[in-house]
Formats: structure tokens, sequence, C-alpha cells
């Protein structure tokens, strides 16, 4: 009865916001009618209905048959929902989304604490601190009491994983939620720079202009670009960005719909790097406007994109205020790179499925060979200066495929990282011993260059492990081992130095970042396979 009154709501609901964006006459009288409709079921249903939630989950059915990226955000929660791309708190550092009462994560926050335990786009969190929480009717207030507090509190949460019988905890100790956009900003080699943006904010720019400054200070002639799990953000600082890369008058991208008007976004004056070799790393987790920028680099063969297949997300929306100050995020536009690609992957099949599309990549084994990803020949397209054969319909596929690296994975190590077991050591072995690591290595570079884990810590931490419950595996040990030292080494630099130089450590043990510096020491031949 409940299912069929609802549906009921939506059909009548569905043509009001229809209608309505016609500005037609039909716009008054159907919403009078709805206003009607709604007036007699609150004087005569035969239970007690409160007109303000029908309304609202009315909204929320309506746009999530839509598409998977139309939602509806209550007024208290409007500032909240607005915070990882404007402002920061303090908690465990995710963006999600409550679909079909279940709390499913869309992003780990890049550099906040559940991306540094293990917590990835796709999870369901059943649990928290052992309370179940799905199937309760939990709403985003109830998301941000239980999993915000005071930093250095810690919370664990449950996860269902697909393709994972058992349900995994992860035990993350709650921090700031840093507002930058920009992870990380050094120098690869003399002339070459390295910048990881983590998502599209307002301040995105601001901060790729001062990290652009200082490496060109040092010589910056090539840059590698890192949008690896970028989830996207502000359609504007993504058309900013290309324009640091491309020539004046070129097209970036366009948006269209079908009560939004074409719109062309042009690159305006001269860029910091307009010329030199450009790399793009991009996964499975680059999306919006990680794709706008990947993709104009790609369509006018400024770079060489590089990694796996991303997201697909080729959706524009808007934001719209509501009468009480609650709010809509309605899609209004698709976005077309320049060669006229549509990056936007299917969701005919529901948001469920949408959301959890990357999980059947990994069935299907995308992530381990490109040989598996079929692009059909009617969504080719050509560049715009070599006229290779570039494919839209679901995300950037790179110019060269790096897939997802195994060879040191297990799951003794797995359950280190998502307890933040390495998170916790480090945390202690440094506070303990600050002074002595700065005294030894003033300087990162010495750090970097210098310090080497020793068999006695690395025991210890074996021993420390044992005691937060992770029983000893020599033999993942040998598998896992040396990433283990270097993960050690790099959140030991996040804590004595800063973001930037756990990620100069970290990525020299990513199969992308090592690939990009064998491309930038070899250009020439990669640049022939590419373009040619």
């Amino acid at each position: 009865m409940r299912r069929v009154f609802y549906r009921g709501l939506i059909v009548v609901f569905v043509q009001v916001v229809f209608v309505s964006m016609a500005f037609s006459q039909p716009v008054y009288k159907q919403s009078f009618k709805f206003a009607k409709f709604l007036d007699y079921l609150y004087s005569y249903y035969v239970d007690t209905v409160n007109a303000s939630d029908v309304v609202e989950e009315a909204i929320v059915n309506i746009l999530d048959e839509l598409d998977p990226h139309s939602t509806y955000i209550p007024a208290d929660e409007l500032k909240k929902m607005r915070e990882p791309l404007q402002g920061n708190f303090e908690g465990i550092g995710i963006s999600f989304n409550i679909l079909k009462d279940t709390l499913y994560v869309i992003s780990a926050i890049s550099g906040g604490p559940s991306e540094k335990v293990g917590v990835r786009a796709g999870d369901k969190i059943v649990k928290v601190d052992g309370d179940n929480i799905a199937g309760i009717g939990i709403t985003n207030e109830d998301v941000f009491s239980l999993l915000r507090g005071k930093k250095g509190t810690k919370v664990t949460i449950t996860v269902l994983r697909k393709n994972n019988k058992e349900l995994l905890d992860f035990t993350i100790v709650r921090d700031k939620i840093p507002i930058f956009s920009i992870d990380a900003s050094y120098m690869i080699n003399e002339n070459t720079g390295y910048i990881k943006i983590n998502r599209f904010s307002a301040t995105t720019i601001k901060e790729f202009s001062e990290a652009a400054i200082a490496l060109k200070e040092k010589n910056a002639q090539n840059l590698v670009l890192d949008l690896t799990g970028n989830g996207g953000g502000y359609l504007d600082a993504a058309v900013k960005l290309a324009d640091e890369f491309l020539p004046a008058n070129r097209l970036v991208v366009y948006t269209e719909g079908a009560n939004s008007p074409k719109r062309e976004y042009l690159t305006t004056s001269a860029g910091r790097f307009e010329n030199g070799k450009i790399i793009v790393l991009i996964d499975e987790g680059s999306a919006s406007a990680s794709e706008i920028v990947s993709g104009a680099i790609q369509d006018w063969d400024r770079g060489i994109v590089l990694g796996r297949r991303s997201f697909g997300k080729g959706l524009v929306q808007r934001e719209m205020l509501l009468p009480d100050e609650s709010a809509v995020r309605i899609t209004i536009a698709r976005y077309y790179t320049p060669s006229g690609r549509l990056i936007q992957k299917p969701f005919i099949n529901g948001s469920e499925e949408y959301h959890l599309e990357i999980y059947s990549r990994y069935s299907k084994g995308e992530l381990a060979s490109k040989d598996s990803i079929d692009f059909p020949d009617s969504l080719m397209h050509t560049t715009l200066v070599k006229e290779r054969a570039v494919f839209g319909g679901g995300g950037i596929m790179p110019d060269i495929f790096i897939p997802f690296d195994t060879t040191y994975y297990s799951d003794y190590y797995r359950d280190l990282i998502r307890k933040g077991i390495i998170n916790e050591f480090i945390l202690e072995y440094v506070d303990n011993n600050r002074d002595k690591l700065l005294k030894a290595y003033p300087q990162f570079q010495a750090f970097k260059k210098g310090y080497t884990l020793s068999d006695k810590l690395f025991e210890r931490f074996i021993i420390y492990a044992e005691k937060e419950g992770l029983v000893r595996d020599d033999e993942a040990l040998e598998v896992s081992g040396a990433q283990i030292k270097l993960m050690l080494k790099a959140f030991m630099a996040r804590d004595i130095y800063g973001r930037s130089e756990f990620f100069e450590i970290y990525n020299t043990s990513t199969e992308t970042y090592l690939k990009a510096l064998d491309v930038l020491r070899d250009w020439d031949t990669y640049y022939q396979e590419v373009f040619y």
C-alpha cells in the first residue's frame, strides 16, 4: 500500500516538475492540482500524514529515477554538504550518499583518515561502533552525528564490500579534513614538476597557481599532473586548469541540455604550462572535472594521458534553492569534450548498479588488461590535431594503459591499512622521536635519501600489530614487506614534514607514477607510439 501510494505521488510530482520547467499556463493548473491532492491527503487520509515528509520523499524518489547525480538536500544539511568543496570539518573524511536506506561511500577524501585506512568508493557502511545503521531509515544528519567528531577520537565502521564474503572493520582516527585541493607539489627531476589535485574546489586555481609559480622558480618546464582518485568538483575550476596547458581560444568543453542552450568554454590568456611535456595520470576514481581536463588535453593532443579508464561522469548539476532553504542539485546538461565526446557512462539499470559499476570492471578483468575494454565504433571520435581515435560513452581511456598493481598485495597488508595500524604506530613513534629524527634529517631530501627503516624497528612494528589483533603472517610479509616498510617511511615523512612529502615517497611504489617517469626519460619513443 505504501509503495503504491508513493508511486502515485511520484507520477503526480513528476508532472509538476517538468511542466513547471516550461513556464507555461499548465504550470499553475498542475501546481494547484498537486496542492489540492496534498490537502485532501492531509485532511481525509485514514492515518496522520506529515505533508513535509510526503513532499520530501516524493522529491527524493523523483530525482533517484532521473539520474544518479540529481539529489535533494534538506535545509539543515545543505551547509554540511557544501563543506568538502568550500570549508573544513573534523571527521572521517568521506563523501557519501544514502541510497535505498543504505550508506554508500562515494569517495574517501584524498588525504583524509578514511582513505588512509583503505575505505573505498562503493563500500556500504552497515555498522558504526558495532551498532547497525543499515535498513533503519538513517539520514544525512544521522551520518554526520555518528561519523564527525573531535580530532583524535576514534570510530570503527563496519563495511560490506562487493566480492568480499566477510564484513570489514576499519578503525579510523578522526582528523581535520583539509580544505586544500592540492595534495602534493614537488620537483621530480631538474626540469619536471609534479602536482596532485584531489578535487576541483573554490580554491583549486589559486592553489595551482601558487604551486606552479614555485615549480617554475625551480626550473620546471614539464609537468606530471596527477588526477588519480579525483572525483571532480566545480566546472569553472576545471576549465581554468585546462587553460594552464592550452593556447588561447581553444575549446575546453561544451555543455548542452534540453533546457540549457549549448555553451562553450574557451581558454583565455597564456597558461604557465602551454609548452613542455605534459603527462596526466588518471584512474577509475577520476571523474567529472578530472575528465574535462584530461579529455581536453587528450583531444588537443597536448600531452599523454596515462593510467586506467576514468569513472565516466559527464553530467552537469546546478544547485537550486527551494522555499524552505533546502535545495536540489539537478542535472541540467551533459558535457562534451572538444572532439564531441560524451563521457557519461550508462545508468539505465538504476543508481545502485551505476555506483557499483567499478566492481564489474574488476570482475571483467578491465583493471588488469585493456583488452577487456570494448568501445563500440559508434562512440569513436578523432582528436583535433593528430586525428587519433578516441572514444566516448564511458570515461576517458588513457593513451597508455597501466594495470592495477597487485604484486605487493596480501590480506595482511590490507588489514594493516584498513585497521589504521601503520598510521597509529607512526603517530606514536614520531611523537616520541621527532626531535631525534629532525636532528638527524633536518631537511626532507636528506630523510628521503638517507633514512632506511631498520629491521629492529620493523620487527617492533610487527609486534605492535600483533597487540592490535593482527596475527603475524610470515608468508604475507615476504610478499608485502617492502611495501609495508615504504608505507611506514611515507607516513613518517608526512608526520614530520607534510602531506606533499608523503606522496613523494609513496609515489615511488605506484606503477602509474613509475611509468610516467619512464615516459619522461624516453619521451620521443612514447610520443611516436601515442601520436602516430
